[in-house]
């Protein structure tokens, strides 16, 4: 079993940026998939669309970072399969975070309220209409994305836990 020695967290700008992003992607986890419900006691889709395309800026600063500083070695008796059920896991959070705003930007570009940014100024929306086949197979894209990415950020969250309270290893303390 690795020591915590053998473990090297991740750099300030890289935790700030997961834990940033991560919060975020619940926040619209939640509005997407209960929007309808709480839209009785508060209209949460203009907030939804503003935090999507926040959490498409600030993953390509991540891509960006991730480009500039590599992430810290496993150390060398982490199992190689847990080693490559996470690159797969997190190349497809990456993916994730990039297609569904952009689906999202799509779909909501042929909508006829104006993408709002927090309030702060409009988002310039992208020139499609309704009946542009992008415009359904995007929507579509989105909503089916969304649970696959609700899934897998159950497996990320249950997995980083098995780590610390099962295996006892450190690897979640390499993100904190």
């Amino acid at each position: 079993m690795a020591t915590t020695a053998d473990y090297v967290r991740y750099n300030s700008v890289a935790r700030a940026l997961h834990w940033s992003i991560g919060v975020l992607i619940l926040f619209n986890l939640f509005t997407g998939i209960f929007g309808e419900g709480l839209e009785k006691m508060w209209e949460s889709m203009p907030v939804h669309k503003a935090t999507g395309l926040l959490i498409l800026l600030l993953s390509l600063v991540r891509f960006g970072w991730r480009l500039r500083w590599t992430t810290p070695d496993y150390p060398v008796d982490f199992n190689p399969g847990f080693r490559k059920f996470a690159a797969a896991t997190h190349g497809t959070f990456y993916l994730l975070m990039l297609i569904l705003p952009v689906t999202g930007w799509i779909f909501t570009s042929a909508g006829k309220y104006p993408l709002s940014f927090y309030g702060l100024f409009d988002w310039p929306k992208l020139a499609l209409t309704k009946d542009m086949p992008i415009v359904g197979a995007a929507h579509e894209t989105h909503e089916i994305l969304g649970y696959a990415f609700a899934a897998l950020v159950v497996l990320h969250v249950g997995a980083a836990l098995y780590h610390h309270f099962a295996l006892k290893d450190p690897t979640l303390r390499r993100m904190l």
